[in-house]
């Protein structure tokens, strides 16, 4: 199935300038029972505002002017205090808990940099619109990944495996290597093979929402390896090691919050819970006056030049965790069907939650107002977020830059891979005042368990002080419309197109529950059933027969929400499985192509529009159960022009569900742009 071709600075940074031996260990397998969560002392760690950038080199024309940055960033493994102090550990390392992360260069928040930081989540891009970037991903993790990696499950395979092997027949309990160690290249009763799964680690880095080729787009399949192996679509566009790629970013579409994370085929969820992420933010030039008179062509600038980063321009990347009682990551080490999939579980919810690398940390703001950066970077869980003291914020982005027209909510629910920008006042809080974010979402969203109010009900602290290493900033000036590619007196501003792809979102079912979750029925490996053609437009109607909701991520293109209907979801599943009784019960043949069902016969009540909130250019969208989502999609840049490549060249893109516990089996389909 796999081709191989061949230090503190300031009070609340742990900073790593190197990476020595005793703490390159690798985390021991822990014997210890999980930590309690309710005895993690809450808002004692101090968010990380001030994540630093990274530094590029400059390549400059003939009268100094700046037309490319290049960058090298390692991907590496280290030790990080993400519990606080006090939390009662059993057989801790004093360094903290293994991690993996990105490092590089970096400039600090206020001035100095360092030549080598590593930390998770990893420090930003701060990208210039209309500057391009060429960025060196080197993989140097030598280790194993010290998460159970399930081989059952389609994925990057670099021991070429076999992916549908049987579990041992001898009524042994359980038939499958328990992890740890999994499948490590030990010969045992339960591996007698000697297959090692958990090493060599296949990575590649996809910035997530980059309007980039394919060559360049981290795609699943484009992974590579410590020691060299490479994945059937590896590319690099210029010569560099084997275990590494150069990927060339143009940074032309419009201004906004992006992030990078890995991408390696059926490995998403455990090397993005190890740590690999981090913001990539693209950003207008900022003009050396300050902007008066602010309209939508020029408020990114302004924003910039207004709040701060690291000040009072914050990012906030919410994860959740769950440790060991030594402090080290647990994941799953058993699966729901595991005689199928031994560890592969549907979802991973932690019991805890992470917001910039730090448990439940606290953030001292002064009266003023604020810009977060709401990066929602969860495997599986959504988070509805609102203010203890019920307070509005305003909602002016989204994952693909600016909204029509500002948003006033005092909640929001963001779903995994989804993003959004906020502003926040307290200028009227009085001083001492305790804020805190909380989270009201269910697990599995939407109908699962409500969360524990005493843990993953909060999300981090705000503490108004009357001074602050973070102050605020003046009362912003917003234009009404902000968003000068999404203009009109109707939404979608795209016109209706007249190509239309009716596609299904369904679970396969097994003894005690999902064994895989598909899009249309089909595997990753199924034929190739979408084919955009360059510079149109399509809608795409989603119908969710599934009891979740799916975070649908589109690579390349940003699309429009148009519209949510609710369904008869049994009738029309029945009559779809009827229609493509051809291609048996999913998951499909490999060849087969399977029928389009039109949902309109079956859909009940009035179609919905977006909220607000969801009014601007999107990668990620929630689509719900029992609805059918309409999305309208175009093959252009956001920023109205034509792409700066071809984007039929290349080894293709992909479109999939980011719980990425889906994604790593089978909810992620490939498609090709054509000319």
């Amino acid at each position: 199935m796999n081709n191989k071709k061949t230090i503190t600075v300031f009070a609340t940074f742990a900073v790593l300038t190197m990476l020595f031996s005793s703490l390159l260990a690798t985390a021991a397998p822990p014997t210890t029972n999980l930590l309690d969560p309710k005895s993690i002392p809450k808002y004692v760690n101090q968010l990380v505002a001030a994540i630093p950038y990274y530094t590029p080199t400059n390549v400059v024309d003939g009268n100094g002017n700046v037309i490319r940055q290049d960058y090298t960033i390692n991907m590496t493994y280290f030790r990080e205090q993400i519990l606080p102090p006090g939390t009662p550990l059993v057989g801790a390392n004093p360094n903290g808990t293994m991690v993996w992360g990105y490092q590089g260069a970096v400039n600090l928040v206020g001035g100095g940099t360092l030549s080598s930081f590593a930390n998770s989540p990893s420090a930003s891009f701060i990208m210039t619109r209309g500057i391009p970037a060429n960025v060196t991903w080197i993989n140097n993790i030598d280790q194993p990944q010290f998460l159970p990696v399930d081989p059952t499950i389609h994925w990057a395979n670099p021991n070429d495996m076999p992916m549908n092997m049987p579990m041992m027949p001898q009524g042994l309990s359980p038939p499958f290597p328990t992890f740890p160690p999994g499948w490590d290249g030990a010969v045992t009763t339960t591996n007698p093979n000697g297959y090692n799964a958990q090493w060599p680690v296949p990575l590649v880095t996809h910035v997530h929402g980059a309007e980039v080729q394919s060559y360049s787009d981290g795609g699943p399949d484009e992974w590579f390896t410590y020691n060299g192996i490479h994945g059937p679509a590896y590319s690099s566009v210029s010569p560099t090691t084997s275990n590494a790629a150069v990927y060339y970013y143009p940074n032309m579409q419009n201004p906004t919050t992006l992030w990078y994370h890995d991408h390696a085929l059926g490995m998403t969820r455990l090397n993005v819970m190890s740590g690999l992420a981090g913001y990539y933010f693209l950003k207008d030039p900022v003009p050396a006056t300050a902007i008066t008179t602010v309209n939508a062509t020029n408020l990114d600038a302004y924003l910039s030049q207004h709040f701060p980063y690291g000040v009072s321009e914050i990012p906030l990347a919410i994860q959740d965790r769950s440790f060991y009682a030594n402090g080290e990551l647990w994941f799953p080490t058993v699966g729901i069907n595991p005689t199928i999939h031994p560890y592969w579980m549907p979802e991973f919810f932690g019991n805890t939650i992470m917001v910039n690398g730090k448990v439940w940390p606290n953030l001292n703001v002064t009266q003023g107002w604020y810009r977060f950066h709401l990066l929602e970077g969860s495997n599986a869980r959504f988070y509805t977020l609102s203010f203890s003291n019920k307070m509005p914020f305003t909602v002016i982005a989204t994952e693909g830059g600016y909204l029509m027209a500002p948003a006033t909510v005092t909640e929001i629910t963001i779903g995994p891979g989804e993003r959004y920008d906020i502003l926040v006042d307290f200028s009227a809080v009085p001083v001492g005042t305790k804020i805190i974010m909380k989270n009201t979402a269910r697990a599995p969203f939407p109908g699962g368990s409500p969360p524990d109010p005493q843990t993953v009900g909060q999300i981090m602290q705000f503490t108004v002080a009357a001074t602050s290493a973070t102050p605020g900033a003046a009362a912003p000036a917003i234009p009404a419309m902000l968003n000068p590619t999404l203009t009109g007196a109707v939404w979608p501003t795209l016109t209706a197109p007249s190509t239309q792809r009716i596609r299904t979102l369904f679970e396969v079912m097994g003894p005690a529950g999902p064994v895989m979750v598909t899009i249309n029925g089909q595997q990753w490996s199924g034929v190739l059933t979408e084919t955009p053609k360059n510079g149109t437009t399509e809608d795409w109607v989603i119908v969710n027969l599934t009891g979740d909701t799916h975070p649908i991520h589109t690579h390349l293109a940003t699309f429009q929400l148009v519209s949510r209907q609710r369904f008869q979801v049994g009738k029309y599943t029945k009559d779809w499985l009827a229609i493509n009784a051809a291609g048996g019960m999913p998951p499909f043949p490999t060849d087969y192509i399977p029928k389009e069902l039109n949902p309109i016969p079956y859909l009940q009540g009035a179609a919905t529009g977006p909220l607000l909130s969801e009014m601007g250019w999107k990668d990620t969208v929630q689509m719900n159960p029992g609805e059918v989502t309409i999305i309208r999609i175009r093959w252009l840049s956001n920023s109205g022009t034509t792409y700066p490549f071809d984007p039929s060249q290349g080894p293709g893109y992909v479109w999939h569900c980011h719980i990425v516990d889906h994604e790593d089996n089978e909810m992620m389909r490939p498609y090709q742009v054509v000319p």
